[in-house]
């Protein structure tokens, strides 16, 4: 089966910094652009950074200036670092494909996301 396992999420405060893993299987890795969701209590899920195969990006303006996604290809892992975190950054983030271009069919965890001071 396909997996996603998301990590490195945790409470930072506002201005802080933090680094979110996503662990892909070989087959999503390999054939599937990638993207980084979150979700707030109340709210729906966005696309917050998505990044091709070919490694081109692309950024929900909220998050645009701060945020950074990239892969690893060798150890088939897609990052996103957050820096310049604010409140509103508080959610649970998700790795999936990417969704403008591909099929989501299920979720994975999650890793939750908190900037308070």
């Amino acid at each position: 089966q396909e997996q996603l396992v998301e990590s490195g999420g945790g409470l930072v405060q506002p201005g802080g910094s933090l680094r979110l893993s996503c662990a892909a299987s070989e087959s999503l890795f390999s054939i599937y652009a990638m993207g980084w969701y979150r979700q707030a209590p109340g709210k729906q899920r966005e696309l917050v950074a998505r990044i091709s195969r070919g490694g081109n990006t692309n950024y929900a303006d909220s998050v645009k200036g701060r945020f950074t996604i990239s892969r690893d290809n060798a150890k088939k892992t897609v990052y996103l670092q957050m820096n310049s975190l604010k409140p509103e950054d508080t959610a649970v983030y998700y790795c999936n494909v990417d969704s403008t271009i591909h099929r989501v069919d299920y979720w994975g965890q999650g890793t939750q996301v908190t900037v308070s001071s």
